[in-house]
């Protein structure tokens, strides 16, 4: 089990969100939804990309003359951008990073193993023990890479760490269920009511996602709720009163956190060669306001709502 292997871009540790107490977040590649908003884009493929941060870039050529493939030239069409690349030649073999020493190139996903993953998180088991933190797992969706996350959250529960898993819901296989079955806790994202308005903003319908969230609601699982609010996608007081009228029923929903919207991620898209989808609302945001009417439209519901989580 411990030398199954997941592709993952990143490990952040000390953190206190995603969970309860300190958290070590393990962050998996690959994701089926293609959300409008998604902040983190290099978690939505499976494979490792090749990502660029052109700030950095001092044009001194290295990577071009290392490249085997010729896939990066100087960018002589938008000069600021500094380089061209074309990712259909780029195989990954890592040469241009190696002879990157300013950091403007690095290669986003890594495949490990459990234990190699396990050996970073026990870096921090007695500060879990002592704030009731533990393991998240997140991305990306976790459920993508099923084989790799169950046998990871038996490791940390084999070491009595406490395990949680931050998906999207959307698993239509019985190995993506068994992960979210076997988590201790499910921070689990609700992004619309309306099954068309869902594929509009996700790619994807709603009704896998509901569907396993009942079923686990029924398996008794602590839930955690996320709903990441966006204007103009699911912002509405219609959505988010029948979201309230819905979760207010299922009795494993430990509390609610809402999540405005935010562009901390946009800068992430360019990096590995995305254009981000909501451009148009680069200068928009949810108003304290709002925020504090959707938290009380949740609490008439009998469910605790906060910002952030």
């Amino acid at each position: 089990m411990g030398s199954l292997t997941g592709v993952i871009f990143n490990i952040v540790r000390g953190s206190f969100v995603d969970g309860y107490g300190l958290r070590t977040t393990v962050f998996l590649k690959g994701c089926p939804l293609r959300c409008l908003w998604c902040c983190n884009p290099e978690g939505q493929k499976f494979e490792p990309e090749l990502k660029f941060v052109a700030a950095n870039c001092t044009l001194c050529g290295k990577c071009i003359n290392v490249c085997p493939t010729g896939a990066i030239a100087k960018n002589v069409a938008t000069p600021d951008k500094k380089l061209a690349i074309d990712r259909n030649k780029c195989t990954m073999c890592g040469k241009c990073v190696d002879v990157c020493f300013e950091n403007a190139l690095d290669i986003i996903g890594k495949r490990m193993t459990v234990d190699e993953v396990m050996a970073i998180v026990k870096k921090d088991e007695m500060y879990y023990q002592q704030s009731g933190g533990g393991v998240t797992i997140g991305g990306g969706e976790p459920t993508a890479q099923p084989e790799f996350t169950l046998a990871l959250i038996r490791e940390c529960k084999k070491n009595y760490i406490h395990t949680a898993v931050d998906t999207c819901g959307y698993t239509v296989t019985d190995e993506g269920f068994a992960v979210l079955a076997e988590a201790d806790l499910l921070l689990f994202d609700i992004k619309g009511l309306d099954p068309a308005e869902h594929k509009k903003n996700t790619g994807v319908s709603n009704e896998v996602i509901i569907d396993n969230l009942r079923r686990l609601n029924s398996l008794k699982k602590s839930i955690i709720i996320r709903i990441p609010l966006i204007p103009g996608h699911n912002d509405s007081e219609d959505n988010i009163e029948k979201t309230a009228a819905f979760l207010s029923s299922l009795k494993q929903v430990e509390r609610v956190d809402i999540i405005p919207y935010h562009k901390y991620g946009k800068i992430k898209y360019g990096e590995i060669g995305m254009i981000y989808p909501l451009e148009h609302l680069a200068n928009d945001f949810i108003t304290p306001e709002a925020q504090e009417k959707a938290i009380q439209t949740f609490a008439r519901h009998g469910l605790r709502a906060q910002i952030g989580g």
